[in-house]
């Protein structure tokens, strides 16, 4: 225990939102869910189309058509999610967190989209039970497969990759506070 009364402790200095920055804060926040939403239903659609259509139709059998819904969920929703993110942050910045630049958000759109490819990859494998199994059955492990399927992905060491900096702001601020 300190010896300190509470009176001779300094006050810590809390940031005020102005009424303005809130309403600026719940419309960017409106419009992310937003844009996760609407790219969930149209990946779901857009996929849906394909999978009943020419270009997936012998490839995805009846009982797995709803595990490449999951995927195109997971896929419109991650990529609704992270579009006006990125965007936003060219846009804004401060002191602690700088604006990204163009070939910062480039970089972070790749990723996106890499990870978007990874996502349909694994949700088309998982329709090919869909062959053997169920489609109740080949749904719950589409939920699990395209759930976790972003763990290989987390572990690759992404500066070998040159895609260091997608990540750097996270992992470098923890850096940061370990050698203070």
């Amino acid at each position: 225990m300190s010896a300190e009364s509470g009176a001779e402790r300094p006050e810590a200095q809390r940031s005020q939102r102005s009424f303005a920055g809130n309403v600026a804060f719940g419309a960017g926040m409106l419009l992310v869910l937003a844009t996760a939403t609407l790219g969930a239903f149209a990946a779901v659609a857009l996929l849906g189309r394909a999978a009943d259509t020419a270009p997936l139709s012998g490839l995805v059998p009846d009982d797995g058509h709803n595990a490449l819904v999951v995927g195109g969920i997971a896929v419109g929703g991650l990529t609704g999610l992270m579009l006006p993110v990125i965007l936003f942050g060219m846009v804004r910045g401060n002191e602690d967190t700088p604006r990204v630049g163009p070939g910062a958000a480039a970089r972070k759109m790749l990723a996106v989209l890499v990870f978007d490819v990874w996502l349909l990859v694994v949700a088309l494998l998982v329709t090919q039970l869909g062959w053997f199994l169920p489609a109740q059955a080949t749904t719950v492990v589409a939920v699990f497969a395209v759930g976790f399927s972003w763990m290989p992905l987390a572990m690759l060491p992404w500066e070998r990759f040159g895609l260091g900096d997608v990540f750097a702001k996270r992992r470098g601020s923890a850096a940061s506070r370990q050698t203070e």
